[in-house]
């Protein structure tokens, strides 16, 4: 008889999955409290820098040696319940091509608020709308927000913040909001600063260059209606579009002489040397044929031959805007104020 085909081997069992071994509980204040032999109040008081209770230099190093050695980490939201709010302070990203000198002040900003025990949270709101945005922002609960005017708030906006537990909401930019504090750049004043010098050298024909780059228009539409109020009809100002590419700056150079301007406010440093290089290539001097002017006062406009005529702009330091902040986080019943942040001059040297 024919024999039945044989059933192939089974294979193996395959092992089973060793099981990954369970992580350490995460250290708890009170575990903090044992190693360093204190209570579980002064853990808290230490870690949360409260300021209301004394507490010896060399307890407050035990404390923190002993939630370093055990990893503890505070627990926000437990905190917030605690306290009744975060210290969460919201600072949307900035939409537009910072400068060195706002950069530098943002930055210190947020030292002097971390110095303060506010923890600074940036938020990506490219695209959202002043309903959207505050929303968004309302999520994480802030104690407070520093919206850089980019996004434009509405009051409507600034109580859904407050209904959120936001204690102050903070404005940074050329315009107010109802029921926020308004800290107020004004940018008028830079056009007006260089126009009024540019003017005073006998200038009659004053180029503006209005950048091409979306959202600069925040800065750059008062400081051309700036220049055009300091002018006054002593002189004519002509708005000349401007992206900051060497390609549109030489563009603009070989077509200055149908302009038919002898000067120009570049907006800042950054595009004034971008144009003063091209007009040069171009076989224009500076300043005898054209004088350049910028705003910023960086650096480099002081390396450069002809040295930059420029806007030095005097803004307060970090520190400063933190005390702000802070005191209006700590009297949310306080009315909203305006602050004037900005102060400025004009800096003539060899460019005009």
């Amino acid at each position: 008889m024919p024999q039945s085909p044989k059933s192939p081997p089974k294979s193996p069992p395959k092992p089973l999955p060793k099981s990954s071994p369970p992580l350490p509980a995460a250290a708890t204040s009170a575990d903090v409290a044992r190693l360093a032999g204190v209570s579980r109040a002064t853990v808290s008081y230490v870690l949360n820098n409260a300021e209301a209770v004394r507490i010896s230099e060399p307890t407050r190093r035990k404390v923190r040696a002993a939630a370093e050695e055990l990893g503890y980490v505070p627990h926000a939201a437990a905190r917030s319940l605690r306290a009744g709010h975060t210290r969460i302070v919201l600072l949307p990203t900035s939409h537009v091509p910072a400068g060195p000198l706002y950069s530098a002040f943002l930055n210190e900003l947020q030292w002097a608020l971390r110095r303060l025990d506010y923890t600074v949270v940036q938020y990506g709101s490219l695209g959202l709308t002043g309903d959207q945005a505050a929303r968004a922002w309302a999520e994480l609960r802030p104690v407070a927000v520093i919206s850089l005017g980019e996004i434009v708030l509405s009051a409507q906006n600034v109580e859904t913040l407050k209904r959120a537990g936001a204690r102050a909401v903070i404005t940074l930019g050329p315009v107010s909001v109802a029921g926020a504090h308004a800290l107020v750049m004004d940018q008028a004043e830079v056009g007006a600063r260089a126009a009024a010098h540019l003017v005073e050298r006998g200038h009659r024909r004053i180029g503006v260059i209005v950048p091409e780059e979306a959202g600069m228009e925040l800065f750059s539409a008062p400081r051309l209606a700036g220049a055009r109020a300091a002018a006054d009809g002593a002189a004519e100002i002509v708005p000349l579009p401007m992206a900051y590419t060497e390609e549109s700056a030489r563009a603009l150079a070989a077509r200055w002489p149908g302009t038919g301007a002898d000067a120009v406010f570049a907006y800042n440093d950054e595009y004034a040397m971008l144009l003063m290089r091209a007009l040069q290539d171009a076989g224009l001097r500076v300043p005898e044929d054209v004088a350049v002017m910028g705003a910023d006062d960086l650096l480099i406009g002081r390396l450069l031959r002809p040295r930059l005529s420029t806007v030095q702009i005097e803004m307060p330091t970090g520190d400063h805007l933190a005390s702000l902040v802070d005191r209006a986080v700590r009297e949310p019943s306080e009315v909203p104020a305006r602050h004037d942040l900005m102060a400025a001059r004009a800096v003539p040297r060899e460019s005009t």
